[in-house]
């Protein structure tokens, strides 16, 4: 549809040059139009109800009572490739006095270092983990494109899922474009840990009562989550470059204290780069354990 929209609007330009004489007045119609178009594209309503690619075909949500927080539709598949798996979803009720901890995870691909995509995942004292991603919400058969996120083609999802799905899919599965996953340790408090986490339950109810769209730029996968995690830890530098080349963010947030490790940078990137410990093994047991071979401040 935004192909044709395009192809039409292209068309039109010629034809209004050829058709109205008068220059200036051709240039302001061509403008006008365009004006037209772009408002009502950028208007367009986002929805949840298309037919969606198997791995963000249900959305997440939660209810809260007391310190009782239920997850519906958390994503637990059983890979065997990146595109041959059993689809499993599950709900789970966390108790909220049982937070402790939350790990920031950056994952290349292509080879590339200035960007990447960024996880969130949140530890509990009694050895469940919850693993958070902002992804576009394809539709079955559609390609993801750089450009197209510019303009309303993709909607915004929250995956909430277990890290034996969502890491290990990166860190195992992707075979034909591999990824190099590091996952770091953050200095919150339990309270600011679980601020964060309140924040993004109600940013996932958000979406799935009111949907959204993906921007290349102002929503994705990482600004998306680096709001809800400024909502307790703000930045001490807002105009930071590595906020937009975001493959760099590990070091910004080295440099503000919020990794948790006594290592030097290079020294916690090669710690952390969690590839080294989980490629030789697709098995899911004991996958969250695997990823962390020290859970208290590393040192060498």
């Amino acid at each position: 549809m935004a192909a044709i929209a395009a192809g039409i609007f292209a068309f039109a330009i010629p034809l209004i040059l050829f058709l109205v004489p008068q220059r200036n007045l051709a240039l302001v119609i061509i403008i006008l139009s365009y004006i037209a178009v772009t408002t009502a594209w950028m208007n367009m309503p986002a929805s949840n109800d298309r037919d969606w690619m198997p791995s963000v075909a249900k959305s997440p949500y939660a209810i809260t009572q007391g310190n009782q927080v239920a997850v519906h539709n958390i994503r637990n598949f059983d890979y065997r490739t990146e595109f041959d798996f059993s689809e499993n979803y599950y709900d789970k009720t966390y108790n909220l006095d049982d937070l402790e901890s939350l790990n920031f995870l950056l994952s290349y691909w292509g080879g590339g270092t200035t960007f990447a995509h960024t996880i969130l995942s949140f530890g509990f004292s009694n050895g469940d983990y919850l693993a958070v991603s902002a992804e576009t919400r394809l539709e079955k058969g559609e390609p993801q494109s750089l450009v197209s996120g510019f303009f309303n083609q993709y909607e915004m999802t929250y995956i909430l899922a277990d890290e034996r799905d969502i890491i290990r899919l990166r860190t195992n599965f992707r075979k034909l474009d591999p990824e190099d996953v590091y996952f770091y340790p953050t200095t919150l408090s339990k309270q600011e840990v679980r601020q964060v986490f309140e924040v993004i339950m109600a940013r996932v109810n958000q979406l799935y009562q009111q949907p959204e769209f993906y921007n290349t730029i102002t929503q994705n996968c990482f600004t998306t989550l680096r709001a809800d995690f400024n909502s307790i830890a703000p930045p001490k530098n807002s105009l930071d470059w590595r906020i937009i080349a975001n493959g760099y963010s590990d070091q910004m947030l080295y440099e503000n204290g919020t990794i948790d490790t006594d290592l030097s940078f290079p020294e916690a990137r090669e710690y952390f780069h969690i590839n080294q410990y989980v490629s030789d093994d697709n098995s899911p047991v004991d996958y969250s354990k695997r990823i962390r071979p020290n859970l208290n401040k590393p040192s060498l």
